[in-house]
C-alpha cells in the first residue's frame, strides 16, 4: 500500500504525501516512515480495542449533547468495522514508536475520520464530515487512550482465550488423575527414588495447579477492569465532559461483557503501569506452572526403554532424521518455549512499567504488544498441549510397579518398626547387591512375613499413617 499513487494531506507540522488508497493520515505516514524498526505492528484485540474506544467515545459524547447524532453515526459506523477488523491494513505502524502510543492512536483517529468522509460522500482527506481530533478523539487524549486499550483487550483475551483454554487443561488433568488413582509409582524428591505414591496424585497436584492458574487469570482480569479514560493528557480531565467516564464505562461493559470502570486515581492510572505489569505477573505465575507440568510429563515419558517410562506420550511425529522409530516430546517442549517467552516478556513489561516519569510511562506500545503475545502464546499453547498431548497419556502399569518394587525408598516404611539405623542398613544392602529391599527382608527375618508384607504395601504408603518420623 505504501508504492503507487500518493494523495496530500496535512497535519500540524505540514503537508505529506500518504498512499491514495490509505485511509491514515499525515501524523500516521509521518510514524511510517520514523519508525521502520520490526515489521511488527499491533495485534487485533488491541486495534480493536482502539475501535472499542473510539465507538464508546462517540456514542458518549453524543449522549452528553457534544456530537451531533449525524457525527456519532458515521464514527459509530466506522469504528465497528475498526472493531470487526475490516480496516487492520490500515494500521500500519511498527511496534516500536513513541512510548505513548500517540502514533498508534492518531492512526485509529484518522483512519476512522477518513471512513467517515467515504460514508458521507466526501473524499478522503476532507475533514468537512468528521474530524480526526476534534470529533473521533473528543474528550481524549493518547495519554488515557492508549493505557485503556492495553487494559481491554488484554481482559477481553483473558476472558476469551486464556481462562477457556486454562478450565479444558484443568478437566483433562483431573480426568487422568482419575483415571490413573489405582496405579502406584514411585515417588521422587531431588530427582531420587522417594516413597510411593499414586500416579492419580501425582496428576491431581498438576490439575490443583491449574485451579490456582484460572484464578490468576482472573485475577489479572480484575486489575485491569480499572481505565485511564477520562484522564485526558495528564490525568487532570481537560478538555473532557465531567460526566464523560460515567457515559463511556456503559457502553464499553455492553460491548466487552466486563464491567470496566474509571481510574480510582488518574495520576496513578497514566503515570504507572503498575496494573499490566501485575497481570503480567499472573502470566509469568501460570507459566510457572505450565513448565513445571510441562517438564514433568516430558521425564516421566522418557526412554521409553532406557527413561523413566512410567507414562506413555502420543506420537506426533518423527523425532529424528537419523533414527529411525524415534519419537520425541514435542508438545512439551513446545510448551516449555512458549513458558520461556512468557518470561522473557514479563522481564520487558516490568522494565517498561518503571520507566513511568512523572505523568506519563513512556514505553507503553511494547507492553501492550508482550502482554497480548504472552496471552496469545499461553491460550495457544495450552490448546494443542492439552489436545495433542495430556488427554492421549496412558500409563505404563508394568513399569510403575516394577520401579516400586525395585526402589530402596520402599525401606522407609519399615524404619518405625525396625529402627532408622537397622533400615538404613538394609536400603545399602539393596544397593549394593541389586537385590530389593523385599526380598533381603525376608533373607534377615527382619518381621514375620504377613507384618513384612503389610509394611511393605505401597498402596499403604500412599495414604497418612505409620509410625515414626518421616524424611525428605
Amino acid at each position: 500500500m505504501t508504492g503507487g499513487e500518493t494523495r496530500v494531506e496535512k497535519d500540524s507540522m505540514g503537508e505529506m504525501s500518504v498512499p491514495t488508497s490509505a485511509l491514515w493520515g499525515a501524523s500516521t505516514q509521518r510514524a511510517v516512515l520514523n519508525f521502520p524498526i520490526s515489521g511488527c505492528r499491533f495485534s487485533r484485540p488491541f486495534i480493536r480495542a482502539l475501535g472499542l474506544i473510539k465507538e464508546a467515545a462517540a456514542r458518549a459524547n453524543h449522549d452528553l449533547g457534544l456530537l451531533d447524532a449525524k457525527r456519532k453515526g458515521l464514527i459509530v459506523q466506522a469504528a465497528e468495522e475498526v472493531i470487526a477488523g475490516k480496516l487492520d491494513e490500515h494500521f500500519p505502524l511498527d511496534v516500536f514508536q513513541t512510548g505513548s502510543g500517540t502514533s498508534t492512536n492518531t492512526n485509529a483517529n484518522e483512519v476512522i475520520a477518513n471512513r467517515c468522509a467515504q460514508l458521507a460522500g466526501k473524499s478522503i482527506g476532507s475533514r468537512d464530515a468528521v474530524h480526526p481530533n476534534d470529533h473521533v478523539n473528543m474528550g481524549q487524549s493518547s495519554n488515557d487512550v492508549i493505557p485503556s486499550a492495553i487494559h481491554i483487550s488484554a481482559a477481553e483475551e483473558l476472558k476469551n482465550h486464556l481462562l477457556p483454554a486454562l478450565e479444558k487443561l484443568h478437566r483433562a488433568l483431573e480426568a487422568k488423575a482419575k483415571e490413573f488413582w489405582d496405579i502406584i509409582k514411585i515417588g521422587r524428591t531431588h530427582l531420587m527414588d522417594a516413597t510411593p505414591v499414586r500416579l492419580g496424585q501425582e496428576f491431581s497436584g498438576y490439575a490443583q495447579q491449574i485451579a490456582y492458574a484460572k484464578e490468576r487469570a482472573q485475577k489479572a482480569i480484575e486489575v485491569l477492569r480499572e481505565l485511564a479514560l477520562g484522564g485526558t493528557a495528564v490525568g487532570t480531565g481537560l478538555n473532557r465532559h465531567v460526566d464523560f467516564p460515567a457515559k463511556v464505562m456503559p457502553h464499553l461493559d455492553q460491548r466487552t461483557g466486563i464491567e470496566f470502570f474509571e481510574a480510582r486515581n488518574h495520576f496513578e492510572a497514566q503515570g504507572s503501569k503498575d496494573a499490566v505489569v501485575g497481570a503480567s505477573g499472573q502470566l509469568k505465575t501460570i507459566a510457572t506452572s505450565l513448565f513445571k507440568i510441562a517438564n514433568d510429563i516430558r521425564w516421566l515419558g522418557s526412554g521409553p526403554r532406557c527413561g523413566i517410562g512410567e507414562i506413555q506420550l502420543p506420537a506426533t511425529q518423527p523425532g529424528s532424521s537419523i533414527m529411525p522409530g524415534k519419537v520425541n516430546p514435542v508438545m512439551c517442549e513446545a510448551m516449555m518455549m512458549v513458558c520461556a517467552e512468557v518470561f522473557g516478556n514479563d522481564t520487558t513489561i516490568t522494565w517498561a512499567g518503571a520507566n513511568g516519569n512523572f505523568e506519563l510511562n513512556v514505553m507503553m506500545p511494547v507492553m501492550a504488544h508482550d502482554l497480548l503475545e504472552s496471552i496469545r502464546l499461553l491460550g495457544n499453547g495450552i490448546d494443542v498441549f492439552c489436545d495433542k498431548c495430556v488427554t492421549g497419556i496412558v500409563a505404563n502399569k508394568a513399569r510403575c510397579a516394577e520401579l516400586v518394587e525395585l526402589s530402596m525408598a520402599m525401606v522407609t516404611s519399615l524404619a518405625p518398626k525396625i529402627g532408622y539405623d537397622r533400615a538404613a542398613e538394609i536400603a545399602k544392602e539393596s544397593a549394593r547387591t541389586g537385590k530389593t529391599v523385599r526380598e533381603i527382608c525376608r533373607e534377615m527375618k527382619v518381621l514375620p512375613e504377613a507384618e513384612l508384607e503389610r509394611a511393605l504395601d505401597p498402596v499403604a504408603m500412599t495414604e497418612p499413617g505409620g509410625e515414626g518420623a518421616a524424611g525428605g
